[in-house]
């Protein structure tokens, strides 16, 4: 009698649930998908129901064998990918290559890697769930649709390689209009006045100006800000009205997808892709020491506030232990999921809430506690009683104007004892500073200084990763499994940019926006592409015949198509820049290259002069210098004897070159000078950069080796650790240092002359 078999997503998987179900099953990972629609062809039969040509992804042909072998010798097969409509795409996948070892294939899912949910998992497996999966498929295939038949356009028009997506070109849409309302906004002058008060009672107190002449005020000038001035010189401040009242503050619900993500963002500086991809090792197991492999978090892509009963039930234990009863609301808390979301799986929240983030610090990476931390608190806090607080608000005349003041007092914590008071307060709520003296009506205050202060109204702000997640989901674009991949999409494709952590979007990003949204008007509509993320809903739920879907949208799109190409305007020769070039006189034009943006004359091959540019915040043109600049000769080329040149790449990093070229193609990567610390290697540390463009070292053996380092390098030993390299590191605290990049190891010293290696 065979082993029954349990095939799950990820080998992290494999090693938690080993742990508790001991010799009793064999488990094996399918690693991701293992079909997909192939890479070098459209892969779909618009004529044939929109049948997908599905084949197994290369490099995967060695897992699939395996999980057949597997599956023959088996008596049962359970497929338990993760509990979404990605899971049972997987687990449809996976269950269709091994049909032919073993027909006793039934599905099992569960929303925490526990020994209990698992065992609960086996006890009630069900079948397939087909509508999931074409809703899975829907999507693929209408992602397939558009990518391929528009990126080809794009192509012809503006740029051979770039691309376009059905979600990402709408949250592409979203920055870039975001961009022209910063454009096109004026901004307007105002005048704010404030106070520093004293009565009788210590200490003084600020005070606002709230109203003028019983109205809002409206102090757009000078001249206004004086005439203020003017009408309270010589005016007692008076105080004429107190309110007192208490007021309460509630927990917010546990984490979903999207908050998980803006709260990190917010609070850690993480991005949705590093969020979701600490979220994914919590929640499939982490190693804890003598404890072993152990889950830390449910299922963490969710838009459902709902939490299982005896989470809740621990979790009012728990409190009640650790704060007391008076920190429990009176009823257990139950929040409700907003309408739209899907209900199948519980809100993110710690497996066991016992395991307190102090307990495992010493356990986790950093990453990993920073964020299970944000995940127990938030968890905790949401299960708590209501933060009581005493609120004053003192009303102060002083001639036609109004003055009001404002005061808090903490009374009773509540669910403030669980999670930091910035992460507890909601949006837009403003905090005060403190409680006020003890003042009465009628009371006249000493002014101690009366300020006035020049402002402008700012223009609408660029999106942030928290802002845009929070945008995309009240708009309904996208599903929480997708927010980190629109994110890095729009980055990869260079259509925007993080520029100090707000998004901007690029000239290319720009134009591919117009061009669609001129042309593909239904596909870039913010409200089409939600109500297409109903429509695979209803899919899912058996509602919609997933080809009726593809038949619907394909009969607007296609026809739309055909005529775009016909009508839409090439930009392959550059846009207008409203410059002319100084060498020749003919207009400059903004080019699309390899390495971004330039100028260029219009009078090519004539005239070769390009320059680069940046965009002021009006997006108005501001000339940096020529591109052509004389380059630094660093040597002689081993291969014609011709001059070798320091060149950057695309990305940013340094690279050698031969001044001959085309007809010499003789090219080296940017020495450090330090060889590679790696015992037995030979290689030396090359400068090298990523697809975002952040710069790197890694030895020039790779892949041989492939040790790397974010820092330059320069010569060791460590005196602590005698580690054989240093590296210099430049924060905000201490700027530019020498340290050792071992993490085990706190040695670090101040740069100076003789400290080796200024890059």
């Amino acid at each position: 009698m065979g082993k029954d078999l349990i095939i799950v997503e990820s080998p992290a998987k494999v090693k938690t649930i080993k742990k508790f179900l001991g010799g009793n099953y064999a488990v094996h990972a399918s690693v991701g998908h293992v079909r997909d629609l192939p890479t070098s062809e459209l892969g779909v039969d618009e004529a044939n129901g929109f049948a997908p040509r599905y084949q197994v992804i290369d490099g995967k042909q060695k897992v699939v064998s395996a999980l057949k072998e597997a599956a023959a010798k088996a008596d049962n097969v359970y497929l338990a990918p993760d509990p979404d409509r990605e899971g049972e795409a997987i687990a449809w996948h996976v269950a269709e290559l091994i049909r032919d070892k073993n027909t006793n294939i039934q599905r099992i899912q569960f929303n925490e890697i526990t020994a209990r949910a698992v065992k609960e998992a086996l006890e009630n497996p069900r079948e397939l769930n087909r509508n999931l999966f074409d809703a899975q498929q829907a999507r693929r295939v209408l992602d397939r649709l558009v990518g391929y038949k528009l990126s080809p356009l794009l192509w012809k028009k503006v740029k051979r390689g770039i691309s376009a997506g059905r979600v990402q070109s709408v949250a592409l849409r979203l920055i870039v209009d975001r961009e022209t309302e910063r454009r096109a906004f004026n901004p307007e002058e105002y005048w704010l006045f404030r106070a520093r008060l004293a009565g009788a009672t210590p200490p003084p107190f600020r005070a606002d100006l709230h109203k003028l002449h019983g109205k809002k005020p409206a102090i757009g000038s000078a001249a206004d800000a004086a005439a203020v001035e003017a009408a309270m010189q010589g005016q007692p401040f008076v105080i004429t009205g107190i309110d007192e009242k208490e007021r309460q503050r509630q927990p917010q619900p546990p984490f979903i997808t999207s908050t998980l993500q803006q709260s990190a963002s917010q609070r850690l500086g993480y991005s949705a892709k590093r969020t979701m991809n600490i979220a994914q090792r919590l929640y499939e197991g982490v190693e804890l020491g003598e404890a072993g492999t152990v889950a830390l978090i449910t299922y963490m892509r969710t838009d459902s506030v709902r939490i299982a009963d005896e989470a809740r039930d621990a979790a009012r234990e728990f409190i009640a232990a650790t704060w007391g009863d008076d920190h429990l609301p009176a009823k257990a808390r139950q929040f409700k999921t907003k309408g739209g979301a899907q209900d199948a799986h519980e809100a993110i929240r710690p497996v066991d809430v016992s395991v307190t983030p102090d307990s495992v610090r010493h356990l986790l990476p950093p990453d990993q506690f920073q964020l299970y931390r944000l995940v127990w608190q938030r968890f905790v806090a949401s299960q708590m009683a209501a933060a009581r607080f005493h609120d004053t608000t003192v009303t102060i005349a002083c001639g036609p104007v109004e003055w009001r003041a404002k005061g808090e007092r903490l009374l009773f914590p509540g669910f403030l004892a669980a999670s930091p008071q910035k992460d507890a307060v909601a949006d837009g709520e403003e905090v005060a500073e403190g409680d006020l003296p003890k003042l009465s009506v009628g009371e006249e205050l000493t002014a101690l200084s009366v300020e006035k202060e020049q402002k402008f109204t700012q223009p609408p702000a660029r999106y942030t990763e928290a802002s845009l997640v929070r945008e995309l989901e009240e708009r309904g674009i996208g599903r929480p499994s997708t927010y980190a991949a629109i994110i890095s999409t729009l980055l990869d494709r260079d259509y925007a940019r993080l520029e100090e952590k707000h998004f901007a979007p690029t000239d290319l990003g720009a134009v591919v926006c117009d061009l669609l949204s001129g042309h593909f008007t239904t596909l870039m509509d913010v409200d089409f592409t939600a109500q297409m993320e109903g429509s695979l809903d209803k899919v899912a739920e058996g509602e919609l015949d997933w080809v009726k879907l593809l038949e619907d949208f394909t009969g607007g799109f296609n026809p739309v198509l055909e005529r775009a190409a016909q009508a839409m305007d090439t930009v392959k020769g550059g846009l207008p820049s409203g410059i002319d070039c100084e060498l020749c006189g003919k207009p400059m034009v903004i080019k699309f290259g390899k390495a971004g943006t330039f100028l260029a004359c219009s009078g090519y091959p004539a005239c070769r002069n390009t320059k680069n540019f940046t965009r002021d915040e009006k997006g108005n043109i501001q000339v940096e210098q020529k591109l052509r600049e004389e380059p630094e000769k660093v040597g002689t080329c081993p291969q014609c004897g011709g001059d070798l040149v320091l060149k950057k790449a695309r990305t940013g990093s340094r690279f050698i070159a031969c001044t001959k070229y085309p007809d010499c193609t003789y090219t080296a990567p940017f020495s450090t000078g330090v060889p590679c610390p790696r015992e037995g290697c030979e290689g030396v540390l090359v400068e090298k950069s990523s697809k975002r463009g952040k710069i790197f070292y890694s030895c020039s053996a790779y892949p041989k080796c492939d040790y790397a380092l974010w820092d330059w390098p320069v010569p060791g030993p460590c005196p602590d650790c005698n580690s054989p390299l240093l590296v210099i590191k430049n924060t905000r605290a201490r700027g530019r240092h020498i340290a050792c990049p071992e993490k085990t190891c706190k040695y670090s010293r101040d740069l100076d002359e003789d400290g080796g290696g200024e890059e």
